[in-house]
């Protein structure tokens, strides 16, 4: 169990006298978790040996709607009244009409497996694939249900971190020059970035595609990168007594490191994101170039480089702000354009790794807050469903090819097989050779988990190879 200090020992007045002149230097300097100077930046590395190096953590913001992608229903019962008890914040009876799905099914790959027309390129890899059908959680807003499946726990009583805090908190950087966590794209909360009470360390870094990935990256002109590696080592002796005497303190320590990476950033990011050198067939493979699909597949290209450079998760947030916009409440024809944006370049990012022999060891995720119901919303839109929804999983030791529980008959609960959102988490934890029953800490007084046993069955087992 790991010890985490709510209040740092430091006072105010040392605290104004040391920091003002010392955040310059302390930018320059190595990371302290790679000199063992910040007690408990990191556990002892994996539990076990990973099957996974890197995730890909694909979050289409506002919730898609599984029976309109992934989770085909006839349309017997459109019209009908269905019981939507439950549905919402109200638990009293209730009958909705549920409404036809305007979409085709076709089956793909040896498998067979039926994907939507809205989504032909990843029907395509769909042997790559598993999907899970029985997805579910307690939250039916946006907000709330955003912090539930990203942290593992429902409101904010608690500062509780993300999952991707978690993970950098247990292994910490495999690249000293960046980041174990980066996000790309807006989120729909600064939860889905954020360290929480295991300190601002761990919390994501923003990255972008682009020529300028994150604000502020290049160096001034003028000076050699040896010149920069001498001054860096000069500040690192000159500021281990700063470090020794304030690591304990949270805020302070999040900061000095977050000045540090992107000091070393300056070195290493401005190659990871320079997508000259990669050859046409790879940039057509994500839709780079094509007016539809270059943001996102620029992102994911931009996702693939990081993995091959150890970023351990690259999370990617397509759609975000508000409540996002696959939040299909006036009419469903609004999924159309996000699943042209987002199709290719999935099956573009799939295709490269396979290619590349990289699939094997690179997990992708591909999930939202909730999925959506079988009844209208402002008559041709779907309202939110956390009962019962569909996430999917590619590539790190997962099985291809395989579907994996069920929704009832209109697709509002999750019946066959049922995962709480907790065993997405898990399941992610144990490719990358984590065991989600010791990820804990112990803060405030109070242990803490990632994943909550009394909710969770664990990772999906049968989806693993």
């Amino acid at each position: 169990m790991d010890p985490i200090y709510p209040c740092g020992r430091i006072n105010r007045r040392g605290f104004v006298t040391q920091a003002g002149g010392g955040f310059l230097g302390l930018a320059m300097g190595a990371l302290w978790a790679e000199d063992g100077k910040i007690p408990g930046a990191a556990m002892a590395g994996p539990h076990f040996a990973p099957r996974a190096r890197s995730v890909i953590f694909m979050f289409m913001c506002g919730g898609v709607s599984h029976i309109d992608t992934f989770d085909p229903k006839d349309n017997k019962w459109a019209g009908k009244m269905v019981d939507a008890v439950g549905f919402g914040d109200n638990v009293a009876p209730m009958v909705r009409p549920v409404i036809p799905i305007l979409r085709t099914y076709k089956r793909y790959g040896k498998s067979g497996i039926p994907v939507s027309d809205w989504f032909p390129n990843v029907g395509g890899v769909i042997d790559e694939i598993a999907l899970v059908r029985s997805m579910w959680c307690h939250e039916g807003n946006h907000f709330p249900a955003v912090i539930e499946t990203s942290t593992g726990h429902r409101g904010r009583a608690f500062d509780h971190p993300s999952f991707g805090g978690w993970i950098t908190h247990a292994l910490g950087t495999a690249n000293k020059n960046l980041p174990a966590f980066v996000n790309i794209g807006r989120p729909s909360s600064p939860v889905q970035l954020t360290g929480g009470y295991l300190g601002a360390t761990v919390s994501a870094t923003p990255f972008q595609a682009g020529d300028t990935p994150i604000p502020n990256l290049y160096p001034p002109k003028g000076g050699s990168a040896a010149e920069r590696e001498r001054q860096m080592q000069v500040l690192t002796d000159l500021n281990r007594e700063f470090r020794e005497r304030y690591s304990i303190n949270t805020d302070l320590k999040g900061r000095v490191r977050a000045y540090e990476l992107a000091a070393r950033m300056q070195l290493a990011a401005p190659q990871v994101v320079d997508m000259s050198t990669e050859p046409q067939h790879v940039l057509d493979m994500y839709g780079i170039g094509q007016s539809e699909t270059d943001d996102f597949g620029r992102q994911l290209l931009l996702a693939r480089r990081l993995a091959e450079k150890g970023v351990r998760l690259i999370q990617l947030c397509h759609a975000g702000g508000g409540n996002g916009a696959w939040d299909a409440h006036g009419d469903m024809k609004t999924h159309e354009p996000l699943c042209r944006a987002v199709d290719k370049p999935i099956s573009g990012l799939i295709r490269d790794l396979k290619q590349r022999g990289m699939l094997d060891e690179t997990l992708v995720v591909f999930t939202s807050e909730f999925g959506r119901s079988p009844w209208s919303q402002n008559i041709t839109g779907r309202d939110h469903n956390p009962r019962g929804f569909m996430s999917w999983f590619s590539g790190g030791g997962v099985k291809g090819g395989i579907v994996h529980g069920s929704t009832d008959e209109v697709g509002y609960h999750a019946v066959e097989n049922r995962h709480y959102y907790s065993d997405l988490h898990a399941t992610i934890l144990h490719q990358i050779g984590l065991d989600y029953k010791k990820m804990q800490v112990h803060v405030i007084g109070r242990t803490f988990h990632l994943v909550e046993e009394e909710q969770s069955t664990g990772p999906i087992k049968d989806i693993l190879a």
